[in-house]
């Protein structure tokens, strides 16, 4: 299956016969016959009913039709945006997330870079900390904004910029008795199961939480995990339990969840901008510098 094909097979779609897709297309009515054969013997079925005139889509042509049509557009689309950037006319660049920065710099830092450079392309990609570096090295993105708790060290190839630390905070129902206070005891949360995320095999995150809490004195009792932390807000918002998240979090807090201080916990996590070394992007420099400076306007207020 190629773009032609879907390309002629939607012009005999709409304009019901062979001659006039033709004339349409500037083609011969053969050529066209001979792509579409081609495609339904690639597809293991018939598109038209040609005994109908004018023809008519077969149930399986009513099925594909939609389908390509969005598929031609994409692939437009596509070539249009790659061609402006080939000549110069926008850029291109490439972010890796993790989804708790949603809530505190990345939303401000897109919408300032955007103010600056229209015309570039951010192509924004949710990643775990653990997957950017590989896709870093394909090409696939330029940045990756990765949280880590604990000492990192990054590997020889790829730079990390720290743009802020960010002290956990617990994230409770807003029901629950502490959230007036700001503040939960031990006892308090030991009374509780914990909400662990993000459930990945190569994430350590979730088993660093737990032995934070297991050296403060506590045995943490894992009630559910959770593939990304909005779903496990959402489940502490049902009251099904407690998460351990960075304080950052709260900048943008949903009114079902409180986010409280556990006194005794006093690890951080170090929220990071990581770049190939080689990496030498006017674009990529400047999301550096409007990440940077985010991150200096909300310290200050």
């Amino acid at each position: 299956m190629n773009f032609r094909q879907l390309r002629y097979f939607c012009e005999v779609a709409d304009s019901g016969t062979l001659a006039r897709a033709a004339e349409r297309l500037f083609v011969a009515p053969t050529a066209i016959s001979m792509q579409i054969a081609q495609l339904e013997e690639g597809l293991g079925g018939m598109l038209f009913d040609r005994t109908a005139r004018p023809m008519k889509l077969t149930p399986l042509g009513l099925f594909f039709l939609p389908r390509a049509r969005e598929l031609l557009a994409n692939g437009q689309r596509l070539e249009e945006e790659t061609r402006d950037v080939a000549s110069g006319k926008s850029g291109w660049l490439g972010i890796g997330f993790v989804r708790s920065l949603l809530n505190s710099v990345l939303t401000d830092a897109v919408r300032a870079f955007r103010q600056r450079h229209p015309d570039v392309k951010l192509d924004l990609v949710e990643l775990l900390s653990e997957h950017q570096p590989a896709q870093l090295r394909s090409g696939r993105i330029h940045i990756g904004l990765s949280r880590f708790a604990g000492p990192q060290e990054p590997p020889p190839d790829l730079r990390h910029e720290l743009l802020f630390e960010d002290p956990f905070v617990i994230a409770l129902p807003a029901e629950h008795r502490a959230a007036k206070r700001g503040k939960v005891s031990l006892a308090e949360l030991s009374g509780l199961p914990l909400i662990s995320y993000p459930k990945d095999p190569q994430s350590s995150f979730a088993q660093h939480v737990i032995g934070q809490l297991r050296a403060l004195g506590m045995q943490p009792r894992v009630g559910h995990e959770a593939i990304e932390i909005h779903t496990a807000l959402g489940l502490v918002a049902a009251g099904l339990g407690y998460a351990v998240v960075g304080a950052s979090v709260a900048q943008r807090a949903q009114s079902d969840v409180a986010f409280v201080r556990l006194p005794a916990l006093k690890a951080l996590t170090t929220v990071v901008a990581v770049t190939r070394v080689d990496e030498e992007g006017p674009l990529v420099a400047s999301m550096l510098t409007t990440l940077a400076t985010v991150r200096q306007a909300a310290q200050k207020l």
